[in-house]
């Protein structure tokens, strides 16, 4: 019965303090195996593509508490730009998890019992201008035409990251040997997207969870990424890390809507 806890029973609102995103392009036979009954590959040509996604948040709660209970977390996690069609014919695109991290133990533990998100614990600090900082002690009022730094650990080193974005770049052209002609393409795959979507195998369902923004306005950013070793893990050891966009947007209120199922076709 524990499937029914984990289909995001509650509608979650939250404040992203900031929003980093990167993009990498991959072989579509590279990625197909990753996704479950239900969801295909949303590609670029003969590309797919994962998404690294870093948020500082504050202020999550169930939605209905005050913000004052809400608490601070920084999220990563690593996704997968899928569409799903639903039994009205609707196609939506959206993002399949294949892993998160939280630097708050509560998170991960809540996380995992009430959601398919896979929360890891791990160490995160982050820094934006001369103050460094836990991602817990991040604070509203700094500058932001600095660098951003940001540095995880992770249990057995799974996914350990190390990047920084000069925010002062932006907007930044795309990255050498993006595959996107231009910026316009490139936004199309600017995650995260509207919906998450996971398989739940008990019921032969696909478990959908749309996030609802405002202030939704991402630039594309110059980055430097100095470890990402969840891409030397298998599958993603078999082709070289491509990084096809990355960008950045700050103060956006955010909310995760109660999640839906939508069987399957037998």
């Amino acid at each position: 019965m524990w499937h029914l806890l984990q289909r995001h029973p509650i509608p979650i609102a939250a404040h992203f303090e900031f929003s980093l995103v990167l993009t990498y392009a991959y072989p579509r036979a590279l990625l197909e195996p990753l996704l479950p009954p239900g969801l295909e590959l949303d590609c670029y040509e003969d590309l797919g593509f994962l998404a690294i996604a870093l948020v500082a948040t504050r202020e999550l709660r169930p939605v209905g508490l005050p913000r004052w209970m809400g608490k601070r977390f920084f999220l990563s996690g690593y996704r997968v730009f899928t569409r799903f069609t639903t039994r009205e014919g609707r196609r939506l695109r959206g993002l399949r998890i294949l892993r998160s991290d939280t630097d708050a133990r509560l998170m991960a533990f809540f996380g995992n019992l009430l959601t398919h998100y896979q929360y890891e614990h791990a160490t995160v600090r982050w820094e934006r201008g001369a103050d460094f900082q836990s991602a817990a002690a991040c604070r509203t009022n700094r500058p932001a035409d600095v660098l951003l730094t940001v540095a995880i650990r992770t249990p057995a080193g799974a996914a350990d990251l190390e990047v920084s974005a000069d925010l002062r770049s932006r907007p930044a052209p795309l990255p050498p040997g993006s595959p996107f002609p231009d910026e316009r393409t490139a936004r199309r795959f600017a995650g995260p997207l509207p919906f998450t979507f996971d398989y739940e195998p008990e019921t032969h369902s696909i478990i959908r969870i749309e996030g609802v923004r405002q202030n939704w306005h991402p630039e594309p950013i110059a980055v430097e990424v100095r470890r990402a070793s969840f891409l030397e893990r298998p599958p993603f050891d078999r082709a070289e890390p491509r990084l096809a966009n990355a960008f950045y947007l700050e103060d956006v209120p955010y909310r995760w809507n109660r999640g839906i199922r939508e069987p399957l076709g037998r």
